[in-house]
């Protein structure tokens, strides 16, 4: 079980990537307040989890039943991901921002932060494609309940280290400046568009045997 265990961590691990979402994350929510931040990284890997464990242990009977492939995950994840790079890479999002704030203040309002929680996070960052064929391939090779029970305590160890990184991503980014955060937001955007476009790919390939 321990083998499993070491198993199933680091394979989640690679394919979640905490420190790879943690920038991105960063650059998403830096509009928010530290509480606001802090809210949406919990509620991002509590939807991201919840997620997984419905995939882990009905996934492979649900995409049979509805004709699904997992390569369609991969091709949709990808272009939901890349209409984010976009945003991220032409400050689209920063501009949105700005007339909301604009309006909030016209209206006498709070300020408005868009949450992005469960889209892009939660879904497709964190229970991304790679992430959902993995669980389901490790629950495939689990024995038992046991085993079951194995594959979940790795999911949740990741799913913890996750949402640290995602708490400590933002004030590590704070300490460049705001110039170096737009610099380091376009080229993450950059990546994740790369990232976005490996997924499409990957699932073309996948589809059509290429």
């Amino acid at each position: 079980m321990l083998e499993l265990f070491v198993s199933a961590f680091i394979t989640l691990f690679v394919v979640i990537d905490p420190p790879g979402c943690a920038p991105i994350y960063a650059g998403l929510t830096s509009g928010a307040s530290g509480a606001q931040r802090r809210s949406m990284a919990i509620r991002a890997c509590l939807i991201a989890t919840a997620i997984l464990v419905v995939f882990e242990l009905f996934g492979q009977a649900l995409l049979g039943a509805l004709h699904i492939e997992l390569d369609s995950f991969r091709i949709a994840g990808g272009l939901m991901l890349f209409l984010i790079a976009l945003d991220m890479v032409f400050e689209k999002r920063t501009q949105r921002r700005e007339r909301r704030a604009e309006r909030v203040m016209s209206e006498n309002e709070g300020p408005e932060v868009e949450d992005v929680s469960v889209f892009p996070m939660a879904m497709p960052m964190l229970a991304g494609p790679g992430a959902i064929a993995s669980v389901m391939l490790l629950e495939s090779g689990a024995q038992g309940i046991e085993g079951t029970l194995v594959v979940l305590a790795a999911l949740g160890s990741v799913m913890v280290l996750t949402l640290l990184a995602l708490l400590a991503a933002s004030p590590l980014m704070k300490l460049f400046g705001a110039r170096v955060e737009a610099v380091i937001t376009r080229l993450l955007g950059v990546l994740l568009a790369a990232l976005a476009a490996q997924y499409v790919i990957d699932g073309l390939r996948g589809s059509f045997g290429v």
